[in-house]
C-alpha cells in the first residue's frame, strides 16, 4: 500500500515544483513519508504522508483517496488538508486549533510536514539569505508565529509515551530559524 501511495502522489504532483529551486514538488511528501517511516509510523500514516498535499494542491478529491487507500488514510489526509479559499492566516490558525485536539498520528503528520518544510527553509536561508522570505505567502513574522504555535501546541493532549522524539528536533529547528 505504501508503494501505491507513493506512485499515486508522484502522478498527482507531476509537473509541480517547490517554491524555491527547480525541485519537483513530490520530493516533499516523499521526504515526509520516509521520515515518518524511519520514526516507526504505521503504514496508514506513511501513506497519508505521501498523500497529504494531494487534495489541497491537485484536482483529486478526498473520496478518491478513501476509495484507493481506505478510511483511515483518508481521515489523516482530511485532517491535514487546508481550505485554500481561506487566507493564509485563517488556514494556519485552523491547523493550530486542530493540533490542540488531534490524535497522535495527526500530530505526527502535521509536525513532520512542518519539520521538512523548516529544514528546506533553513537550507534556503543559508544559500539565499533573508531575501528568501519574499517568496512565501507569509513573511518572517507570520512564519515565526505559525511555527512557534505548532511547537507550543503539538504536545497538548498527548501522553508522554505517545510523543515522538522528533518533536524535540522540530522545536530545535524553530529556535534555530526564528531566534
Amino acid at each position: 500500500m505504501k508503494e501505491k501511495a507513493k506512485r499515486f502522489a508522484e502522478k498527482a504532483h507531476e509537473g509541480q515544483y517547490r517554491k524555491v529551486g527547480n525541485v519537483p514538488y513530490v520530493t516533499h511528501p516523499i521526504r515526509v513519508a520516509t521520515f515518518l517511516e524511519k520514526n516507526g509510523a504505521s503504514d496508514e500514516l506513511i501513506c497519508a504522508a505521501y498523500l497529504h498535499d494531494v487534495v489541497e494542491d491537485t484536482p483529486i478529491e478526498i473520496e478518491e483517496i478513501e476509495k484507493e487507500f481506505g478510511k483511515a488514510v483518508a481521515d489523516l489526509v482530511r485532517s491535514h488538508t487546508e481550505d485554500k479559499s481561506k487566507s493564509w492566516k485563517e488556514r494556519k490558525q485552523h491547523t493550530l486549533d486542530i493540533l490542540k485536539k488531534a490524535s497522535s498520528e495527526e500530530k505526527q503528520l502535521i509536525v513532520a510536514d512542518r519539520f521538512d518544510n523548516l529544514l528546506s527553509l533553513e537550507k534556503d536561508i543559508k544559500e539565499q539569505g533573508q531575501a528568501i522570505w519574499d517568496i512565501f505567502n507569509a513573511g518572517y513574522e507570520d512564519q515565526k508565529w505559525y511555527n512557534e504555535g505548532i511547537a507550543a501546541n503539538m504536545d497538548q493532549g498527548l501522553a508522554q509515551e505517545d510523543r515522538p522524539a522528533f518533536f524535540d528536533d522540530f522545536t530545535a529547528a524553530v529556535k534555530r530559524i526564528f531566534h
